[in-house]
């Protein structure tokens, strides 16, 4: 969970499909297209947070990656759309059990065929306690996965999901514990690729240099902190349609080097313009840019199972209320964000205008008295943590502000240099400070944006920082899968949705935009989410 240099935490198949086309003079060496790279471009990003696993990547910095080097079953095409991919047909009769038939022709980048086997044998392994996988809550639709997953301390008895069934080496069925029209669209984030027979001999050298069925192949090993290195599969079925010959994705520490490593030609696509650069990259990039509203959302979290000090939800409400949303969002950002007011991105189907009530509106009086009224924090102190590496130096620093402020509270800001540390740090359950996070979407439904974040499985085996358990929620979002159809489905889930802005266990601060930019040797590229679309991109 898909990002922006948030978390999937942020990766995998996002939710809008985002055109950008604008014409450059070149770099002035025309050795065909890409100039004397010969076809291959370069895109930034930071250091994954784990070894190039699908089901083990949940972040947008290694997200990128996997969507190169493998392909689903389904996937979202520029008009966000859920559209088949590597799948001939979806299809169902009760939105339970579901009948996928593989379009022939696909391989591994080591000759093996991808079989409907392939699949079970990669989801039975994601899904498996015991494999410790980030993805791991994304499969607990499927039958069987609780026998993968008995709980802490508890021995898996069995290796298989029984909801799984190869009817033959084309056609897979799935069964679920209950109806989940979303299937579909789930099935697009790349959590459900394909693994090889390899990848079970040997699964942390498989994640130096992964053996993919997609549209690229690796050219040597992840070379960590520096980069990472694909090629064009000539045997990749849709191979033709694609112009690029290669991608190096290099690995930045800081976003502002990175841009001007792109001013400068030296790298093709930056996904995420610096703060600092907000102002005037349309007019420093010649309008090579991509600017439209995104899926993610930025929070302000709080480990509530792992320090007492934020345990009331009064108190995170009063220090929500002392943020200055719209500040940020036209001050900090220039415009390119938006004042978040849900829990739920606006582009999403069940988003509600003003759906987390007073909370998430600023309101600095009440924000003090409810402060106070709730105990305040030991010491007078807060300490929020966020990742240096994804610009979020600028807005970060700016909440510690307000609150400093508004609340006459201590705030201190504190860098983490990589993205990777803190999530490792979270993950350890080892950081006791409030932190910065963001949510950029797996799929397009409401259910992305609270089981992965907020349900008590994603505690051990997800992206519940948080630690955050109530189970009302819980029920309301079995409620919500069980639904005969999407509208009761909605209303579930923005029941459950409710909760979370009454209990605040994380603070909605806004809602993205993607503001990304490429160099004159590209003239036109496009976007699903946070993952580029390769076979729409043109060179100059």
């Amino acid at each position: 969970m898909r990002g922006a240099k948030s978390a999937k935490w942020v990766a995998g198949a996002a939710v809008v499909a985002l055109a950008a086309t604008a014409c450059g003079g070149g770099d002035g060496d025309s050795k065909g297209k890409g100039g004397s790279s010969g076809g291959v471009i370069s895109m930034e990003i930071g250091e994954p947070q784990n070894l190039l696993v699908p089901s083990n990547t949940y972040e947008t910095e290694g997200g990128q990656v996997i969507h190169a080097l493998f392909t689903g079953l389904t996937k979202l095409n520029e008009k966000s759309e859920v559209v088949n991919d590597l799948a001939q047909a979806v299809e169902t009769k009760d939105s339970k059990v579901w009948t996928i038939k593989l379009k022939p022709g696909y391989t591994f980048h080591n000759g093996e065929a991808v079989t409907a086997k392939s699949f079970i044998d990669a989801w039975n392994y994601g899904a498996n306690q015991d494999n410790a996988q980030q993805t791991n809550p994304l499969f607990s639709h499927i039958q069987g996965y609780k026998d993968l997953n008995p709980g802490p301390k508890k021995k898996v008895a069995t290796k298989e999901m029984s909801g799984l069934k190869a009817v033959d080496d084309n056609t897979l069925q799935v069964t679920l514990d209950a109806p989940f029209s979303a299937f579909p669209a789930q099935l697009s984030f790349s959590a459900f690729s394909p693994l090889p027979k390899v990848f079970f001999n040997d699964p942390k050298g498989f994640g130096e240099a992964p053996i993919g069925n997609g549209p690229f192949k690796m050219s040597g090993k992840f070379q960590h902190d520096e980069k990472i290195s694909v090629v064009k599969y000539d045997k990749y079925p849709e191979a033709s349609k694609i112009e690029v010959k290669g991608v190096d994705f290099k690995i930045y520490s800081n976003l502002d080097t990175a841009y001007k490593d792109l001013l400068a030609n030296n790298i093709d696509f930056h996904i995420a313009i610096p703060d600092s650069a907000l102002a005037t990259y349309k007019k420093d990039l010649d309008n090579r840019v991509i600017d439209t509203a995104d899926s993610s959302v930025g929070f302000i979290g709080f480990p509530l199972k792992y320090n007492e000090a934020f345990k009331k939800p009064e108190l995170r409400k009063a220090l929500s209320m002392a943020i200055d949303r719209k500040t940020i969002a036209d001050k900090i950002f220039q415009g390119a964000r938006t004042p978040a007011d849900d829990f739920i991105s606006p582009i999403i189907q069940g988003y509600r205008k003003g759906a987390c009530g007073d909370a998430c509106n600023y309101d600095p009086a009440k924000a003090k008295a409810l402060f106070q009224q709730a105990g305040g924090l030991p010491n007078n102190t807060l300490e929020i943590g966020y990742n240096a590496d994804g610009g979020h130096k600028g807005w970060v620093e700016a909440v510690a502000n307000m609150l400093q402020q508004n609340l006459g509270i201590k705030v201190t800001a504190k860098p983490f240099e990589k993205f990777q540390a803190i999530l490792n740090d979270l993950d350890a359950k080892k950081y006791q400070g409030a932190f910065r996070m963001a949510w950029n979407m797996d799929y397009p439904d409401m259910e992305n944006y609270l089981r992965p974040i907020f349900s008590k499985d994603a505690i051990e085996n997800g992206s519940n920082y948080a630690g955050y358990v109530n189970e009302d929620f819980e029920k309301l979002l079995v409620e919500g899968d069980k639904a005969p159809s999407k509208d009761e489905a909605i209303k579930k889930y923005q029941a459950a949705d409710d909760i979370l802005a009454k209990d605040m266990p994380y603070i909605p601060v806004y809602f993205y935009k993607l503001n990304a930019g490429f160099s004159s040797k590209i003239k036109s590229i496009s976007v699903a989410g946070h993952n580029v679309l390769w076979d729409t991109v043109k060179l100059s």
